[in-house]
């Protein structure tokens, strides 16, 4: 009596602790639905590569305005600023990853093309929700943006074979790169998927954005990587 008792107790405690982690997970879920798009200048955040910008911080590091017109001898100081502006971007970490087909390839390789960065898994949810709106943009924009489409291959819970079976399952077309190596997800500090990086021709982390993003906010954080129309 006294056993049986003991393994109704014990029954009880598992379905409540299962039944605390199924709420904390989809709540956890739930929050990396939806990813918002933030700066990475120093002007806007004074911290390292990847850090979320301050929403309420406005850059105020230019001089004020001066009463009157402006004379000519005022126009290098403006030029100043606009250079000053591009370093405030921090510098992309480069990183080594491999193709399908095993070769080694850097973030260094494209260096003078704009690049979307994304990290992803097969088995996280919210990566997948995603995939298509970057597989449609990196087909429309071939030769203007490079897609990398970087997966988190940590030889367990993902696999070179589960991750090939999910892109051929589902169609996607742009070619992915695998971090069998963790020196993407060292290099940017990635804890959470997915995480999507927007690093300029020059080389300069952007924005980023984690959890998953639409179409529109792709789209945005393209806008701000490339070069302004003629």
């Amino acid at each position: 009596m006294n056993k049986k008792t003991q393994l109704i107790v014990l029954t009880l405690i598992l379905i409540v602790v299962l039944g605390g982690a199924g709420i904390l997970y989809s709540r956890l879920s739930a929050g990396a639905q939806t990813g918002q798009l933030s700066s990475t200048t120093a002007s806007d955040t004074d911290s390292a590569p990847g850090s979320a910008a301050s929403d309420s911080q406005s850059p105020s590091s230019e001089p004020p305005a001066q009463e009157g017109d402006p004379a000519p001898d005022e126009e290098p100081p403006a030029q100043e600023d606009s250079a000053d502006t591009q370093s405030d971007i921090p510098e992309a970490p480069d990183f080594t990853v491999v193709d399908a087909d095993g070769n080694e390839v850097h973030l260094s390789d494209f260096r003078g093309t704009p690049v979307v960065l994304n990290f992803w898994a097969s088995w996280c949810g919210p990566c997948k929700s995603e995939m298509p709106d970057f597989d449609d943009a990196a087909a429309r924009l071939e030769g203007q943006v490079q897609f990398l489409l970087v997966n988190m291959t940590d030889g367990s819970r993902e696999t070179l074979e589960s991750a090939q079976a999910y892109l051929e399952e589902t169609g996607i077309s742009t070619p992915a790169y695998f971090d069998t190596s963790y020196s993407a997800a060292i290099a940017y500090g990635v804890t959470s998927l997915p995480t999507t990086y927007f690093i300029d021709a020059q080389g300069g982390a952007v924005a980023r954005a984690m959890g998953a993003i639409d179409a529109d906010t792709l789209q945005k954080g393209i806008d701000m990587i490339l070069p302004p129309a003629e």
